[in-house]
């Protein structure tokens, strides 16, 4: 088949793959599996954790016509057995003909298929609109290379940089447009996590929840790190969804148990001590900042003091997008030095 089949083929697959969960241990990814005449015979697409993965879901569909087939896969097939077998085996043990991939698998544990397959006699290409691959699965790919869970930040503050005011109310800084805003983001991820100060001073049930006040489908896992204890009447305990404390000062300690758990997203909403925990330990990737047309002239600041005693040292972030929601600014920006994110920035309005 030329490269114009493969690449149609390639792009049913990603379509496939889109449909996939995120946020997840495992990628997300696609499968086609096409007849030597051109027809489709199979497809599927892995359904997070624990789940069959895309190979196997196709080759199920296709029964015995997988034999002599190609499959069009959007991440080289894994070679390693986790909580399923390796999708390489199934794909020889039903006689497919012929692999074709898009995205060669970053993860050490699961790479080395294409040489178990092409070995095994399959006609192997990869690199099929790798590009694309790449980019959607751009998070679970970052969290490959750190070997941790990502780390959004999310601040509200005034236009001086405050997050509360001097008797320490702060709900609310931001606007409802700007509050719904953060629940749709929060819903991406698969952990919120804020320190025992912030769960103790503002009591927050940290749930997702809809327009309408009800709650989302999906609800990431709470969490909240520190020495303290929490009274169990806290609201925190309250809604759909599980709450864990990480009994830790530690921000990389608290990011490997949530790894361990199989947490790879994790939407930082912490206060200033947290948030600057994280900051010094260079454990922040994305920054998501609500900034309000107000003034408060004193109060808590947004994040503690980062050691920093001069404004050659300070933290630089990279600029991504900015919109306008409701009455607020909200801006995304990164480390500087992630090129991972490049991106050209975006100015948007939001109603």
């Amino acid at each position: 088949m030329g490269d114009t089949s493969a690449a149609t083929w390639m792009r049913r697959a990603l379509q496939l793959a889109a449909s996939g969960p995120w946020p997840d241990p495992n990628p997300r990814v696609g499968c086609v599996l096409v007849a030597e005449d051109g027809s489709p015979v199979g497809e599927g697409f892995h359904h997070g954790a624990g789940t069959p993965h895309a190979e196997v879901e196709a080759l199920r569909a296709a029964g015995d016509a997988a034999r002599g087939a190609t499959a069009y896969v959007t991440l080289e097939p894994c070679s390693h057995t986790g909580r399923t077998g390796p999708c390489t085996d199934a794909l020889v043990a039903a006689g497919v003909a012929r692999v074709v991939f898009a995205q060669s698998d970053p993860n050490p544990d699961a790479a080395g298929g294409a040489e178990q397959l092409y070995a095994a006699g399959l006609q192997v290409t990869g690199g099929v609109l790798a590009d694309e691959a790449g980019q959607l699965n751009e998070r679970w790919g970052r969290t490959v290379a750190l070997g941790r869970p990502l780390v959004t930040w999310k601040l509200a503050t005034t236009l001086d940089g405050r997050s509360a005011a001097a008797d320490g109310t702060s709900q609310w800084v931001t606007g409802e447009q700007a509050r719904a805003d953060v629940h749709e983001l929060r819903a991406t991820r698969d952990a919120v996590l804020v320190g025992t100060g912030t769960a103790l001073a503002d009591d927050p049930r940290l749930t997702v929840r809809m327009p309408d006040g009800t709650s989302a489908p999906h609800q990431p896992l709470r969490v909240v790190m520190g020495l303290r204890e929490l009274p169990a009447d806290a609201r925190v305990h309250d809604g759909p969804g599980s709450v864990v404390q990480l009994t830790t000062r530690d921000p990389r300690q608290a990011l490997d148990t949530l790894w361990d758990r199989g947490i790879r997203d994790v939407w930082l909403e912490g206060g200033p001590t947290l948030a600057a925990a994280f900051l010094r330990a260079g454990l922040v990737d994305d920054v998501y900042a609500y900034v309000a047309p107000a003034l408060l002239g004193a109060g808590r600041a947004a994040v503690a003091d980062l050691g920093i005693g001069t404004i050659a040292d300070a933290h630089r972030l990279r600029l991504l997008d900015v919109a306008v929601v409701g009455q607020d600014v909200r801006i995304h920006a990164a480390p500087a030095g992630d090129d991972a994110l490049a991106t050209d920035l975006h100015l948007t309005e939001r109603p």
